[in-house]
């Protein structure tokens, strides 16, 4: 077989591929069984039918067309294998030539990953966010403790932002009741945000027994859109009261005595995190940098497909929220020219990633390890709240355990971009990724002793 490249742009080529007819004889034979198959021929049983009566009886052309359908794809990927191309999209494949007997020739004009050099990246410098935990930063997340230990006391006064207050609600078009817009006993935080635009604004000052009506216009269900009169009746009003900050709270909210001894694990948690947030941010702007210093053009069919799955995803949460379209981007804040033009960009930026991060990959010649698949598929289980076994099956059965090897080979690029790089902190400290890795092991290795320990038993 022999293969001509010819580069009709950046990110587009074309295979012109000649095929000797001896190594078609494979496939020959196996068009000749299914054909074989496929037909009714009276003596013959099926599948018995010979060669030659079946280029007698429906002709060879038959048989070349099976033949080519069998043998093309297998063909295309050993002509991509030896001309060093990277396809991105499925290819156009055309029969140009058939020369029965001595020579088949085929094009396949396919999108490829562009050629581009990797410029030197030792030494870049890229600044990340500090790791210094302050007073603020636990103050911030005992108060989060205490809001989720708060307790809802009822108040014989008018309800404000940040009271809850159990209501009713209808809502009537034309003096129509709306069935889909009735509730009762719902219970709700002023000041939350609701969809139903007006709520929040009418709720304040309302009290237990109080009715109010306002006009808003619905965003979910059947009559999506349209302008409907919403009555509200309190029953109750309910204020947020939290625990008071002493040893009791931290018994309560946690496997500590005391609160000194909660406030020091947080501490050593938020460390831990900003250590974490650190190497991510190192490794994430390190690849901008790179990125910044080289152009890399884009093929068509692959920024296409990028911008089809994210605005697939889109529809489907769309779907999902149950609101119309209008209420949804209102709900996030944003406009659906703003979300695609995001889309756009992103698209762009996580494709030329890609292309960098694989070129890594090539050049360092970095595989995966099976024990490195392992716990690849164990992490990713324990975030979808899954079984591992579960998943492995799940990526085995829809042929998605190649998928999940790059993105373990690419992160592993990644990490050889950003400990190649210079790293300050936003206050110009340096930062050495080393030593974090090692305070992050010992720190994991302190975790697992300790578990270990306490799960002896007692002498």
């Amino acid at each position: 077989m022999k293969t001509a490249v010819e580069e009709l742009s950046p990110t587009r080529v074309k295979l012109t591929v000649e095929v000797p007819f001896e190594e078609l004889e494979t496939s020959m034979q196996a068009a000749y069984k299914k054909v074989a198959q496929q037909v009714r021929v009276p003596g013959f049983r099926p599948g018995k039918v010979p060669a030659r009566i079946i280029e007698q009886r429906f002709g060879r052309a038959v048989v070349l067309e099976e033949t080519l359908n069998e043998a093309l794809p297998k063909l295309y990927g050993q002509a991509v294998d030896e001309s060093d191309v990277f396809p991105v999209s499925q290819p156009e494949i055309e029969v140009t030539k058939i020369d029965d007997g001595k020579e088949v020739e085929f094009t396949a004009e396919v999108d490829v990953r562009p050629a581009f050099d990797v410029p030197d990246y030792e030494g870049l410098e890229v600044t990340v966010p500090s790791a210094e935990v302050s007073d603020e930063d636990i103050d911030t997340q005992i108060d989060a403790l205490r809001q989720r230990f708060a307790t809802l006391t009822g108040v014989e006064r008018a309800a404000g932002n940040g009271d809850y207050v159990v209501m009713d609600l209808s809502a009537t078009i034309d003096g129509k009741n709306i069935e889909e817009q009735q509730a009762s006993d719902v219970s709700y935080e002023v000041g939350a945000g609701s969809v139903l635009q007006g709520l929040d604004d009418a709720l304040v000052g309302m009290s237990a027994g109080d009715e109010k009506s306002f006009t808003t216009t619905l965003v979910g269900g059947e009559n999506a859109g349209e302008e409907a009169e919403v009555t509200i009746t309190i029953k109750s009003v309910k204020e947020k009261v939290l625990p008071e900050l002493d040893d009791e709270f931290a018994g309560l909210a946690s496997e500590f005595d005391t609160l000194e001894e909660l406030r020091e694990s947080l501490r050593a948690q938020a460390r831990r995190n900003k250590l974490v947030d650190q190497v991510v941010q190192a490794r994430e702007n390190a690849v901008a940098a790179v990125l910044d210093q080289i152009d890399i053009p884009l093929p068509d069919s692959a920024l296409k497909a990028e911008l089809d799955a994210r605005k697939h995803n889109l529809e489907h949460q769309i779907a999902e929220s149950g609101l119309s379209r209008e209420a949804f981007f209102r709900l996030y804040q944003t406009t659906e020219d703003e979300r695609f033009a995001e889309f756009e960009e992103n698209s762009k930026k996580a494709i030329k990633t890609g292309f960098l991060l694989d070129k890594i990959v090539k050049s360092e010649d970095i595989g995966v390890s099976e024990e490195e698949l392992t716990n690849f598929v164990v992490r990713r289980a324990m975030q979808l709240g899954v079984a591992p076994n579960t998943l492995a099956q799940h990526l085995a059965d829809n042929d998605q355990l190649t998928l999940a090897m790059v993105e373990i080979v690419r992160d592993k690029a990644k990490t050889v971009i950003g400990d190649a790089v210079k790293v300050t902190d936003e206050a110009g400290n340096e930062v050495d990724l080393k030593a974090i890795y090692a305070e992050l092991n010992e720190g994991q290795e302190d975790a697992e002793g300790a578990t270990a320990a306490a799960a002896q038993p007692a002498e």
